[in-house]
């Protein structure tokens, strides 16, 4: 399925602006001192973000960076929801995809709101998934030096992973993220009900990092989703509790090591081979980011079964919920195939946690405990894909 036809799979507009709804939900801090701030989770959340934004930033003005699927689905209900409490400058719209997180793209949208002015006190809102986000929030980190932005993340990956912690950035032909800052949110707020617009597809791509979360760290979360996970596709209060989860496994381990200078790194799972199989893909529906993942999770389990680190049974644990899910779990599962081993391990060689060329892994001592595995032999990696990709 190629990434235009998904996105004409997507539902129509859902009803976010209707007086009285029921706004229910969480509301998780991430603790980061003088630069803290709330993930507000919960169904029609967006119909506070006029207040919100009035009393997190008096007077200031803002911009709205979106793409142009999702501006079509939901900036009337976010300009709706800031009518009257917060002066609109500017929507600035890029086209739909991964193609979008590049140095034109970024040199457009930091132009648009330059000739917005936005100043410093201002706010930039990134409305959409993990590529506006990321997009957006490396606009606003080198826009005049630092403003500030608020992220409304629309697809389930993002509400989970990408609009919280502070990573932003673009991709080049060397590989995905690696050109970025990290900059913190003022503010994220992810409507649940904005979700009710994903594709299937969309939204199981979301669910591997969800599911991410659970391998890492909080076995009983991933057995949760293991008996739960039909729920959490059909929305209601799983759906809530799934994201709240997960977002605070991430504020925890953000607040601990915000830089990536430690145990960050284990929130990459299934990323290093993931991020490779995508840029193989030449950032296309081809392959999308938590199907990736989906298959680069399974990878990390199968190669630290591999070093002797966990059980084959943890693997076929793995494989068998993000299958069930409808996930690919196996190279061979991507459209059009899977690259050579040489070709992975080049793109591998440009991931962002390489130290002096030396490979870095997230590895798995079992569910629930993944590890941080510096040094791991290039060559063992090469006989492992050799034999992965032959299946």
């Amino acid at each position: 399925m190629t990434a235009e036809t998904d996105l004409a799979d997507r539902k129509q507009p859902v009803d976010t602006t209707a007086a009285g709804v029921d706004t229910a939900g969480e509301t998780v801090r991430v603790d980061l001192g003088d630069r803290s701030y709330d993930i507000v989770i919960g169904p029609h959340a967006l119909t506070t973000l006029g207040e919100r934004i009035a009393a997190l930033a008096p007077g200031a003005r803002v911009a709205i960076v979106s793409d142009e699927t999702v501006a079509g689905l939901h900036a009337h209900a976010l300009q709706a929801a800031l009518a009257g409490k917060v002066e609109i400058a500017d929507t600035i719209t890029v086209p739909p995809g991964e193609s979008s997180k590049c140095f034109a793209e970024l040199e457009r949208v930091v132009g648009a709101l330059l000739d917005a002015r936005i100043e410093r006190g201002d706010l930039v809102i990134a409305l959409g998934g993990g590529v506006v986000g990321d997009l957006a929030g490396f606009a606003a980190a080198i826009l005049r030096r630092g403003a500030r932005y608020v992220q409304v993340p629309t697809s389930l990956l993002a509400q989970v992973d990408s609009s919280v912690g502070g990573k932003t950035g673009i991709d080049t032909r060397h590989g995905k993220n690696l050109v970025g800052a990290f900059h913190q949110p003022a503010l994220v707020l992810a409507d649940t009900v904005l979700l009710d617009t994903l594709s299937p597809r969309e939204f199981r791509a979301g669910y591997a990092e969800v599911a991410k979360y659970g391998l890492i760290d909080d076995a009983d979360f991933f057995s949760w989703l293991e008996a739960n996970w039909q729920d959490v596709f059909a929305g209601g209060p799983a759906r809530i509790q799934a994201i709240a989860t997960s977002c605070r496994a991430k504020a925890r381990v953000v607040a601990a090591d915000e830089r990536e200078g430690g145990q960050r790194a284990l929130l990459n799972l299934g990323h290093t081979f993931g991020h490779a199989f995508e840029a193989d893909a030449g950032f296309t529906g081809r392959l999308i980011h938590g199907e990736a993942i989906a298959i680069g999770m399974v990878l990390a389990f199968g190669f630290s079964t591999r070093l002797g680190l966990c059980a084959p049974e943890d693997e076929d644990r793995v494989a068998r919920h993000l299958a069930a899910v409808g996930l690919p779990t196996r190279p061979s599962h991507i459209e059009g195939g899977a690259p050579s081993p040489d070709r992975l391990l080049d793109l591998i060689g440009q991931d962002k946690k390489v130290e002096r060329g030396a490979l870095t892994f997230i590895l798995a001592e079992g569910i629930g405990r993944a590890l941080i595995r510096k040094d791991v032999p290039e060559a063992a990696v090469r006989d492992f894909l050799a034999e992965r990709l032959a299946t």
